[in-house]
């Protein structure tokens, strides 16, 4: 397999030498903002644990202070986090953190989560990693992991907001470089809606095999996690991407994420205030006209250990869903929120603090102080490495 652009591998950490000289197995879970991608990913870790397997994540974001890595640490699980850039640009960050996870628990299985928006992560991810670590990793097929809403929207088969032609190409690459694409949340749909969608991903991306899953609910999931515990990933031509194309679609996205500490004199209901402040943005990010790829926000009570409230929001005309709730009522604690999203991100950002500022309100003495703000648009991807042909 010839590389391009191969860049000097750093060296294992100190006190991890050899630690990847024992293969283990890489699972890359990838897909759209929105699609349930961290809800498998922690499906994946307990089906593979409850086996007796050793299991590491890594996730993945253009930005810092994620929501991910908060959800699956509270699992139980061994994570670690690449912020600043996809797995494509960051592929010698992925290595190192695959080999601190090794120094610390020596996982039997790597989960890796990459960015929503990222594509062609076969010929700058998996192809290098087999060339120049296959005696560590035994590579898995590439999942895709899809919103059944969205995915009829983008191929065409029904009515509703959507994202603008630049971003729905990142969509379908994913798609087209998928060794399995997996249709998520399949209990949203009537049989005849998930029949149709089937149909048309089988026809329109013949090489791929589908399943039908609902992370949430636990259903069809066997099927899908024997095949990535049991198979590797084949060799096939590399698909074309174009990364003019592709940096303006990712462009398009406004990428906020912030941290915020909310204290109060009394001990109020944290799970309602997560509802009512995704639904205040919500309303407005729609009255701005921006297209919601994904809001993901966490609140950790600073009473209890572990105790942590999800909400995500994934499209525009979605409820948003509380994932996990607080057990109890609290006096502080820390709100971390991650939205992307069709639109500039200073407007992101001007919605975000107008939406805390109305649900404060509803708080009598509540105070919120902002922790940590970043808002921005992807820059154009630069892989460290791309294959140009099968490796």
């Amino acid at each position: 397999m010839e590389i391009l652009k191969q860049n000097t591998i750093p060296a294992p950490a100190a006190g991890a030498q050899g630690a990847l000289a024992t293969q283990a197995r890489y699972i890359m879970i990838g897909g759209f903002l929105g699609a349930g991608k961290t809800t498998s990913v922690g499906q994946l870790a307990r089906w593979l644990t409850g086996r007796g397997l050793r299991v590491g994540l890594i996730t993945n974001d253009q930005g810092s202070h994620l929501v991910d890595t908060a959800t699956l640490q509270s699992g139980g699980f061994p994570v670690e986090e690449i912020p600043g850039g996809c797995f494509c640009c960051r592929f010698n960050s992925l290595v190192e953190a695959a080999r601190r996870l090794t120094a610390a628990s020596r996982p039997e299985a790597f989960i890796a989560e990459p960015v929503g928006s990222c594509t062609d992560l076969v010929a700058t991810v998996t192809y290098p990693l087999r060339q120049l670590y296959g005696e560590a990793f035994s590579i898995a097929p590439l999942s895709v992991v899809v919103d059944p809403i969205r995915a009829l929207r983008v191929l065409g088969l029904e009515a509703g907001s959507k994202f603008s032609d630049k971003v729905i190409y990142i969509y379908r690459k994913q798609l087209e470089e998928a060794d399995l694409i997996v249709i998520n949340k399949c209990d949203l749909l009537t049989a005849d809606r998930l029949a149709a969608l089937r149909a048309a991903v089988a026809d329109q991306y013949p090489h791929a095999r589908v399943f039908e899953v609902s992370a949430r609910q636990g259903q069809g999931l066997e099927t899908w996690f024997e095949h990535l515990a049991t198979t590797t990933q084949v060799p096939r031509a590399l698909m074309e991407v174009d990364y003019e194309v592709y940096a303006e679609g990712e462009a398009r996205l406004g990428w906020l994420n912030s941290t915020v500490r909310l204290a109060a004199p009394e001990a109020f209901d944290g799970n309602r205030f997560l509802r009512e402040l995704a639904a205040d943005l919500q309303h407005r990010l729609n009255a701005a006209g921006a297209e919601v790829a994904h809001l993901k926000m966490t609140l950790d009570a600073d009473h209890a250990l572990g105790d942590l409230a999800v909400i995500n929001l994934v499209r525009n005309d979605f409820v948003p869903e509380l994932a996990q709730d607080l057990q109890d009522s609290f006096l502080s604690g820390e709100l971390t929120i991650n939205l992307r999203a069709e639109a500039a991100p200073e407007a992101l950002t001007s919605n975000l603090q107008a939406a805390l500022d109305h649900c404060a309100k509803a708080c009598p003495g509540l105070a919120i102080q902002r922790a940590h703000l970043e808002f921005f648009r992807p820059g154009k991807p630069q892989p460290t490495h791309r294959a140009t042909a099968p490796g």
